[in-house]
């Protein structure tokens, strides 16, 4: 129950701070900043050493990326029958395809299954990260008009991300050095993603104008709330994955659209508007669609 308290306080007063006018208007940067650069390094210092590699965790890493080239195939079918310019197509991806695996993505793992599966749920996170900084920014430079992609590119915008390197560190070092004195720092600053991570995206919860993109936004939030979790499910049946890493891979899926996403459609202009407003609409449905989710993947026998 404290979880959910918790996820229901820091987007209240993440709302509320906006719009009092309390914080600057930039104030949800510096926030990322430190989540990006320190609160998830430490997550991976904090689950991953316990965490022992086994086919089963073979779901979670497959996931996203099934649900980015089914999304693909679904943006590819609409827009065949309701055409649409380049960079709105490329919005319609970015904003359907891809998961708010650890923003939004970790504090409903603590609120619905424990502290420890995280450590299954950042490997969906790592694994959505790669597909974001590759086929991701891909998709972004090809539909945006002017844009150009090289591979150098890719590659530093991906070595330059440090939860990359806190995850990698965080699977090297235990089998070089023994880092249980660091145990008591990366649990303390751990504790501090799942409140400000919700309390930034409280500052960032815009929905004016909604109903103008409605359709589109529609459109993005059938794959990715419901059909998405659906195809992971589905894969993981008839693969025959079961247990904790199939369920938290299928829980993954169904995270609202990832917040990066709008940073990339502000930047090479691929419709933002209706990005933006899809990432806001999809965490406020994704408090019920995942407790929906959750009841599904709870059936005994399924997974």
């Amino acid at each position: 129950m404290i979880n959910f308290i918790l996820i229901a306080l820091c987007l209240s007063l993440g709302v509320f701070f906006r719009r009092s006018g309390k914080v600057p208007k930039d104030a949800h940067r510096g926030i990322n900043a430190w989540l990006i650069n320190v609160g998830l390094p430490a997550v991976s210092f904090k689950y991953l050493p316990s965490v022992f590699f086994t086919r089963d965790l073979l779901m979670p890493a497959l996931a996203p990326v099934l649900v980015w080239a089914m999304g693909w195939m679904y943006v590819r079918i609409y827009t065949s029958r309701h055409p649409l310019s380049r960079p709105a197509s490329g919005g319609l991806q970015l904003s359907s395809s891809l998961s708010n695996t650890s923003f939004v993505g970790f504090p409903l793992i603590m609120a619905y299954f424990s502290e420890e599966a995280i450590g299954v749920g950042i490997i969906c996170d790592q694994v959505t990260f790669l597909l974001l900084s590759t086929v991701g920014i891909m998709t972004a430079m090809r539909a945006a008009p002017g844009h150009a992609w090289s591979l150098s590119s890719l590659v530093r915008r991906l070595l330059s991300f440090p939860p990359v390197w806190g995850c990698a560190l965080a699977l090297l070092l235990p089998r070089l050095i023994d880092i249980r004195p660091v145990y008591p720092l990366a649990n303390a600053l751990a504790a501090t993603v799942a409140p400000l991570a919700l309390f930034s995206i409280g500052l960032q919860l815009r929905l004016d104008g909604w109903r103008s993109e409605l359709k589109r936004i529609r459109v993005a939030l059938l794959y990715k709330l419901l059909l998405a979790p659906a195809i992971v499910l589905l894969f993981a049946v008839v693969c025959g994955f079961k247990g904790l890493p199939a369920r938290i891979a299928v829980f993954e899926a169904a995270m609202p659209t990832l917040l990066t996403s709008g940073i990339i459609a502000d930047q090479y202009e691929l419709d933002p508007r209706m990005v933006n407003l899809t990432i806001g609409i999809s965490i406020l449905l994704s408090l019920v669609t995942t407790w929906i989710w959750y009841t599904v993947i709870s059936i005994p026998g399924l997974l």
